[in-house]
């Protein structure tokens, strides 16, 4: 096996949790974050649950210590406090002492700055300031500079595999030898943008969503952030660094679908899981534990289902789970905040419960694990698929 790269520092910010050690708890103890929208004014405000982090903008820009006049949107505020939390963790005091980089990822960015002042843009010039935090590359700087960080700083934006990118990416640039260090990860705050696009797809439940459930209605949307520090080997024996785990494997494909669907036979994700597997240097029956991208929509969990059945057979699939029953759909944070999670199963030797399941699915033999299990986890493959097929793995491992 390769023994990939190695993980020293993880922050998050979620529905279910402020810290990595909050989300733990909500995870080992079904402590849903689906709830009403609070921090939104919406017309669907009724008709729909999310995943939303139950602090106001004016709460964030507090305990960020910002200026009254700053221009830091939602987005920008979560990836800051979740990237300064994985820094902290990886005990790193001097930002720029090595080659460092940061690859992070949104969606959204800062739409819901835009939505908030779109229409008096022209009428008060006062308010030009905030047109520059609309593109995701703003979010980017703004977590570098509160940082401190000079070094190379770009962003991905690949739907809902968007942090698998950035996490693939990072890893690739220390293999590589470009970078010593990168903090990787992704973030997505909540927005009238998103809201209206997922309800006009029709793919939002209007209960708590029900992965791979045969009558699962649709998702929840959710917002978080989620970093992860990598570092090389040379910096881990130098500095003597406590290792949390390892980036084994990654692979990236593109079924070439549709805009929004992805392949009935999961062509995309097929081919992402066996491309991990292969850079991974690991077998199928390997892995113990699949964090599944898991939306509850009629046609992912089909599409990653058949996947699975193509990789693994329907008699030895690994245990799986979605955690999007807790957190819901995060979008372009999905797989930061599930990285921390894969993280979290191989360190505490758990399987998260994918909650909410009750009637398989027809079309395969399939069952999540629906309650906390308890085993020995070595290797954990975790899936994230975007719009336009984007379909990215990641196997995360234990160190050695």
């Amino acid at each position: 096996m390769n023994q990939g790269v190695a993980i020293t520092g993880m922050g998050i910010i979620s529905a279910i949790g402020n810290t990595v050690e909050e989300n733990y708890v909500s995870l080992v103890n079904n402590k849903m974050g689906i709830t009403t929208i609070d921090n939104i004014s919406t017309v669907h405000s009724a008709e729909i649950k999310v995943g939303e982090i139950k602090k106001t903008n004016q709460q964030l820009v507090e305990e960020l210590k910002l200026s009254l006049d700053n221009n830091f949107s939602r987005t920008a505020m979560l990836g800051v406090i979740a990237a300064k939390q994985a820094v902290h963790n990886a005990q790193i005091f001097s930002i720029n002492e090595y080659k460092t980089g940061l690859i992070s990822a949104t969606s959204v960015g800062g739409m819901d700055m835009t939505e908030t002042h779109y229409y008096d843009y022209f009428e008060d010039k006062n308010l030009i300031k905030y047109i520059s935090c609309h593109n995701g590359g703003d979010v980017a700087h703004k977590i570098a500079d509160e940082l401190g960080l000079k070094g190379m700083v770009t962003t991905i934006s690949t739907a809902c595999s968007s942090a698998a990118n950035a996490i693939m990416l990072g890893a690739r640039l220390i293999k590589s030898g470009k970078l010593d260090r990168v903090i990787v990860g992704g973030n997505d705050a909540l927005a009238k943008f998103t809201i209206n696009g997922f309800k006009t797809l029709m793919i939002l439940s209007d209960g708590y969503n029900s992965p791979f459930d045969d009558d699962r209605k649709g998702l929840n949307l959710g917002e978080a952030a989620a970093y992860l520090v990598l570092e090389s080997d040379e910096i881990v024996k130098k500095e003597n660094k406590k290792v949390l785990a390892r980036i084994s494997g990654y692979g990236n494909a593109n079924d070439a679908f549709h805009q929004t669907a992805s392949s009935e036979n999961g062509d995309g994700a097929f081919l992402a899981m066996k491309k991990a597997l292969q850079v991974a240097k690991l077998k199928p029956d390997q892995i113990d534990y699949i964090n599944v991208h898991g939306t509850a929509t009629p046609n992912n969990d089909l599409s990653e289902g058949r996947a699975i059945v193509r990789i693994f057979g329907e008699e030895n699939a690994p245990d799986f789970s979605s955690t999007k029953p807790l957190t819901g759909h995060t979008l372009a944070a999905a797989a930061a905040i599930e990285a921390v999670y894969s993280v979290l199963a191989i360190q505490n030797n758990v399987v998260f419960p994918n909650l909410n399941f009750e009637t398989p699915m027809e079309e395969f033999n399939l069952i999540p694990q629906t309650t906390l299990k308890h085993k020995n986890i070595e290797h954990v493959l975790s899936n994230s698929f975007g719009f336009g097929g984007n379909c990215s793995t990641l196997i995360f491992s234990k160190s050695k």
